[in-house]
């Protein structure tokens, strides 16, 4: 078995929380070789249809493999990765991953899961069944890869037309500062101009990561964080600001998550929801916005520019899905490659498609859906212009210091007001942690 070792007390708080998390390992099943153990994210967007798409594939694996399937499932990034760190210290744990694709270069540093080579590809389909664009995160080269694309969602803009007409917006804005003035013009009357929510565990560092790389910074640099800067000091602000400052978001949304962001939009209350997938299309069928609204993509011009710098990224998207991954320490990789084999077949990646909302990474699948909707276009021109976060093993803990630069924050947008003082603070903090993590990781931790 290949993997690195774990090193430091946060090993040992992972595993305690996990435990009380009820992800831990298991027994019992995990030793049956008839049993598979996958794990996914929790869905609590479209739960009963998650249900039901678990066990319909369950029976169809039942039909094809004679074996079980045990899901299990993670709720939160911190729950993603204590999940890993578990399973690479105990050697045991899910036969297969289904992990966000920013989490793959932590997966890959483990050493722990299989690395895909012309049999394994072959076991799965072949890497010629997935679209070129969804393996741009799988591995640090194309010959080094152990994600296997499953889900591919370019992060853009929806857009309500009746209340941008209102208020006499004709084009999307292209700026960060124009969204802001834009959600400034149909704030009103009920309305607010951007639905945001701040205590999300997963959304806020996207926005800050989107509005630094416009302005050049990609948050880490080789070996070295750049969390402690102007740009990315301009981009929390900007955020900040939002509902503070500019009044353009609802003050609920600071305790909100993602879902109740999306709920307000299709409520009707808000002109633009940021930072919003394939996955809400389902979402707004049979509401008050269902016809009214349409995708675009997000700003690629920082924060107080009016056109990006000349080592600006037009990074409209993070490199943004789901890629399977197969334990290396475990016994049924037979098992595990039959399984996702069948899940990025044309026809499942289609029938995940009407499930989730999540494009097709199975290039025939895609295709396919591209002609057949093309209401689709800004969302797959995003995925054309996604740039993927760092392949560094110490992403995941650098991805959480942004996130908690927010959760940090929330008491101090509560009562109004996220000084300049209290923000480079926790900026410094920032960098400390990631610039320790990556330090850890050069030398042989995760």
């Amino acid at each position: 078995m290949k993997r690195r070792t774990l090193i430091g007390s946060a090993v040992v708080v992972a595993l305690a929380a996990l435990s009380l998390q009820g992800c831990a390992v298991v027994n019992g099943s995990g030793d049956d070789p008839n049993t598979l153990r996958v794990m996914m994210g929790a869905d609590t967007t479209y739960p009963k249809e998650r249900k039901q798409w678990q066990q319909d594939t369950a029976a169809a694996f039942k039909r094809t493999t004679g074996a079980d399937i045990q899901w299990e499932t993670y709720s939160s990034a911190q729950e993603e990765l204590t999940a890993i760190q578990t399973s690479v210290i105990s050697g045991q744990g899910p036969d297969v991953y289904a992990i966000g694709t920013t989490f793959t270069p932590t997966a890959y540093a483990t050493g722990a899961f299989v690395e895909m080579g012309k049999k394994q590809w072959d076991a799965v389909g072949g890497k010629d069944r997935f679209d070129p664009a969804s393996l741009g995160i799988s591995g640090p080269s194309a010959s080094k890869q152990i994600g296997i694309p499953l889900a591919s969602r370019p992060f853009v803009m929806a857009v309500n037309k009746d209340l941008l007409a209102q208020a006499g917006i004709t084009e999307m804005p292209t700026t960060w500062d124009q969204l802001t003035e834009d959600a400034k013009a149909t704030t009103g009357d009920g309305h607010y101009g951007m639905a945001v929510a701040y205590a999300d565990g997963f959304d806020p560092w996207k926005f800050v990561w989107g509005m630094a790389q416009n302005a050049g910074n990609t948050i880490v640099d080789g070996q070295k964080a750049e969390i402690d800067t102007k740009a990315v000091q301009d981009a929390y602000r900007t955020y900040f600001d939002w509902v503070t400052k500019d009044g353009v978001v609802d003050k609920a949304g600071i305790g909100w998550n993602n879902a109740q962001a999306l709920a307000q939009f299709a409520d009707g209350k808000a002109a633009f929801f940021p930072m919003t997938t394939t996955t809400a299309i389902n979402s707004f069928k049979n509401t008050k916005v269902d016809g009214k609204y349409e995708f675009a993509l997000l700003p690629t011009v920082p924060p107080g520019a009016t056109e990006r710098p000349a080592d600006g990224i037009d990074a409209a998207s993070i490199l943004s899905g789901d890629n399977f991954v197969v334990a290396d320490y475990g016994k049924k990789q037979d098992l595990s490659f039959q399984f996702v084999k069948q899940t990025t077949s044309k026809q499942a990646q289609l029938e995940y498609y009407r499930l989730f909302g999540q494009l097709p990474t199975n290039a025939a699948a895609a295709a396919e859906l591209a002609a057949q909707e093309p209401t689709l276009k800004p969302i797959i021109d995003a995925g054309k212009l996604s740039k993927p976060t760092a392949f560094t093993g110490a992403w995941s803990d650098i991805q959480l210091s942004l996130v908690d630069v927010v959760v940090q924050s929330i008491p101090s947008l509560k009562s109004g007001e996220v000084t300049d003082d209290q923000l480079r603070k926790r900026l410094q903090d920032a960098q400390k942690d990631a610039q320790s993590t990556l330090n850890r990781q050069k030398n042989g931790g995760l």
